[in-house]
């Protein structure tokens, strides 16, 4: 619970980048040569290149929404808490938008499409299964979902990040009301969108497979992923003298969500490959009869291990929340993220077996440096926490 009567503000605090030193120019010079040599090798093989790319942007793509949620699940709760760490989380969606701009590679080549989705280029009459999704698989239609989601997430995240620097300015209560508004449409825009970009980008590998837990995958792992990267920006500023005001409390909040979506994404994950093992339909347990034989089964195996069985244990203690250790967790579970998403997009390629490509490493270094270059430019703009939010009071005396 938090006590309200706490009246003093902090001093508003802006990021220097000097702190940063020459990060912001490494992280640029390695999203320029992973771009580049990821292009290079679409030349080489267009298709490597498509499920690569496919895989890089949905890493990140997938955090940003995670991140999204929780801006979101603040202002539709009125919640307290979490004020002092939410402006990192809006730095964070304040990108939204460039992800478009790395989608188009996806949609510029005409070979990557068919290559992808591969009822891109089947006609009526060759799939019965095909035929009967034909209404949804469209180009027409697939076009303008993709446009919604870009539009409706990149505005959602862009407002909330204005809107709460504005009242850093004013302080009107007005912009909390409003951001209220975006939290409480935010939220069920932001399950949709998230739901069907993954039927029609993961999903769509194989237009066969189908599974109505899929969203709720996806969210999970976003969710938990984007918490995990929260408690790293966090720590990371304030190791460089930034963001006294943020305490263990904090830091045990942050980690009772992130044990509560490492379980979450166990429970959906057990419950999706339960419920198609039992029911034992062709074009359901394609997938996972595809995952776990072979060499993807010991990436499979290694996921569940790594995902649930190791943090789980670890995050249950208030210890381990309240001390150092939680960067090594959060660290952990955003290379399991890497994982995951691996995990359910390349054995679409390579459904023989493991095979490594260098452009799965380019794809991932060229969307993340430049993703990372932007945030870092970005955060000294805004104050590094909100301070004329009427809940700050009760977020600076948080008390478990």
């Amino acid at each position: 619970m938090s006590d309200p009567s706490h009246s003093i503000a902090p001093k508003a605090e802006t990021f220097d980048p000097k702190h940063l030193g020459s990060l912001p120019a490494m992280f640029l010079g390695a999203g320029v040569v992973g771009i580049f040599a990821s292009l290079i090798g679409m030349f080489v093989s267009h298709e490597q290149f498509a499920f690569s790319w496919l895989f890089g942007f949905t890493y990140f793509f997938t955090i940003a929404i995670g991140a999204l949620f929780w801006t979101c699940l603040h202002h539709a709760t009125d919640a307290e808490w979490s004020v002092v760490v939410r402006r990192q989380l809006e730095n964070i969606t304040r990108i939204l938008p460039v992800f478009v701009i790395f989608f188009i590679p996806l949609l510029l080549f005409p070979d990557i499409k068919p290559t992808l989705w591969k009822w891109w280029n089947i006609g009526d009459g060759v799939d019965p299964l095909l035929d009967a999704k034909r209404p949804y698989l469209t180009h027409w239609f697939f076009y303008l979902r993709l446009i919604a989601y870009f539009l409706l997430l990149g505005w959602i995240g862009w407002s909330q990040w204005r809107i709460s620097t504005n009242q850093d300015k004013d302080g009107l209560l007005k912009h909390t009301y409003l951001m209220r508004k975006f939290g409480i449409g935010g939220i069920p825009a932001l399950a949709l969108c998230i739901t069907f970009a993954g039927f029609d980008w993961l999903m769509g590998l194989d237009y066969h497979w189908f599974s109505t837990m899929w969203g709720v995958y996806l969210f999970a792992g976003a969710a938990g992923s984007s918490m995990s990267l929260l408690v790293l920006i966090v720590g990371g500023l304030q190791s460089k003298g930034y963001l006294k005001v943020v305490t263990k409390e904090h830091y045990h909040i942050m980690g009772k969500f992130m044990l509560a979506f490492t379980i979450f994404w166990a429970y959906i994950g057990f419950s999706q490959y339960m419920l198609i093992w039992y029911a034992n339909i062709p074009e359901e347990t394609i997938y996972f009869r595809i995952r776990n034989t072979e060499s993807w089964w010991y990436f499979s195996q290694f996921l569940v291990i790594g995902r649930f069985f190791l943090p789980f244990p670890v995050l249950l203690f208030q210890a381990t929340k309240k001390s150092k250790l939680i960067f090594f967790v959060a660290g952990w579970i955003l290379l399991m993220q890497l994982l995951d998403i691996y995990v359910i997009v390349l054995p679409s390629l390579h459904n023989s077996g493991w095979t490594p490509s260098i452009l799965d490493l380019t794809s991932l270094i060229g969307i993340g440096g430049i993703l990372g270059w932007i945030f870092m430019k970005n955060i000294g703009k805004s104050f590094t926490f909100p301070t004329r939010d009427p809940r700050l009071a009760g977020s600076l005396k948080l008390t478990n």
